[in-house]
Order: structure tokens, then sequence, then C-alpha cells
């Protein structure tokens, strides 16, 4: 079957406008309450026609992130997004404290399981050795903003799970281990769009961008210690290195 323009690169043209448009607002370039270039002006810089351009506005307008008024046009509703930083030492709370009046986690699940290829260079374990997989979702005022899954040596941390759930904190669960203080050792970061289960956990609309980081921590002695991979929404967060 021959596919339409709408269609190219197995991506809706519909939703890569609106992608386009939410990483203008990520990106900088459109602030709460500026007015979005009208239908006519987004066709042309999209090569696509207005009923395109008005699904795309459509679907933006449902998220809440942009809205129309009667013989004005559409306008940016929301940009403010939190700022993370990302550096040696990166701890969730603390980089978001002043942002949020309350954080909280939620453990969604764990397991043992054995180290894939990724997960066992990043430990500097054998492939196929024993780890322990833990599954949270992080919110700050009730928002949710970061669907977490870390990886821990099962051989060094056999408990991790258990002590997770009633401390809340993996901070307080190294020091347990006798790890006093743990660093950043390697932060990656990409973008994607949202999977089926990210996109209902997070609480998001289809299509939604996510910034994705890929990091391992290490101790003292420059050992690692976990792996991560967090998954953050980019309308509501911002990564800072």
């Amino acid at each position: 079957m021959t596919k339409t323009r709408d269609e190219l690169g197995g991506v809706a043209l519909w939703r890569r406008i609106a992608d386009a448009i939410r990483l203008d607002i990520i990106g900088g370039k459109l602030a709460s309450g500026d007015r979005l270039p009208t239908e006519a002006v987004l066709a042309a810089r999209f090569s696509a026609n207005r009923h395109t351009v008005r699904r795309a506005l459509a679907v933006l307008a449902e998220e809440g992130v942009v809205g129309a008024e009667q013989g004005r046009g559409t306008f940016v509703r929301s940009a403010r997004r939190l700022s993370y930083p990302i550096g040696r030492r990166t701890r969730f709370s603390e980089g978001l404290a002043g942002q949020a009046r309350s954080i909280s986690t939620q453990h969604l699940g764990d397991k043992i399981e054995n180290a894939s290829a990724t997960v066992a260079a990043a430990l500097g374990i054998k492939p196929g050795a024993k780890v322990v997989r833990i599954d949270g979702l992080s919110s700050a005022d009730g928002i949710p903003l970061s669907r977490a899954t870390t990886w821990l040596a099962y051989r060094q941390f056999p408990d991790v799970a258990q002590r997770l759930i009633e401390s809340h904190s993996f901070t307080v669960v190294f020091a347990s281990y006798g790890i006093a203080d743990y660093a950043r050792a390697t932060t990656r970061i990409s973008a994607r769009h949202a999977d089926v289960e990210e996109t209902q956990l997070l609480g998001l609309s289809a299509g939604a961008i996510l910034l994705v980081s890929e990091a391992i921590d290490e101790d003292g002695a420059g050992n690692p210690i976990s792996y991560a991979l967090s998954r953050f929404p980019a309308e509501r967060m911002e990564l800072v290195v």
C-alpha cells in the first residue's frame, strides 16, 4: 500500500508537527503566553495541509500545552519545567529542592534476574550473573516526573529491594551496606517517544517525548554499584548537565 505524505517515515505528519512544537517549547523558542505561528505559517513550515496542523494543535491542547483563544490565535499555556541537575552528586530529592513542596517515590516492583550484556558491562560483572532489578516512580507535588529502573549486583546487595522499601532512599540503603557516599560515574542522555506503559504511569498523552538518562553510580573507591535508566517527561523536566 502506498503511503500518503502524512505517513512518510512511519510517523504520522501530525505527530511530527506536535513533536516539533513541543521541542520549540522545551528548547525555549516559545515561552508561556507566546502565540504560536498561524496555521498557514505552520502548514508551510511542515509542508502540510491545515487539517493536519489542526490535528497536531488539538493533541497539544488536550495535553494542556497550548490553548486556542477565539479571534486571537493559539498560545503556549505552560512552558514551566523543573530543572534537574546532572553532576557527580546526583540525588533526585536534592536536585528538585526548592522547586516542589513534596517529593515522593513509589516502589513498582523488584525481582532477581540474570544480567544482560549491557547491565553486566555497567556493573563490572559477568553476563548472566544475578542482579536485583528495581522499578520505581518518582513524583513532585503529586505529578509523576521519573520512571526509573535500577540494577544492582545481587552478590553485593542481596536484600537491597527490602531495604529500599523501608527507607525510600538509595543513599540510606547504600549507607546500610557500609557505603558512606557515592557519586555519578557516567551519564548518557537521549530522547525518544514514551511507550504504552510509560505513557500510562507518567500520565502522558500519546506521542509524548521522554528524556532518558542512562547512569552508573560508583562508590568512593571507583567501583560501580548501580546502573539505572530513568525516563523523564520532556514537557515537565529539563536535565541540566
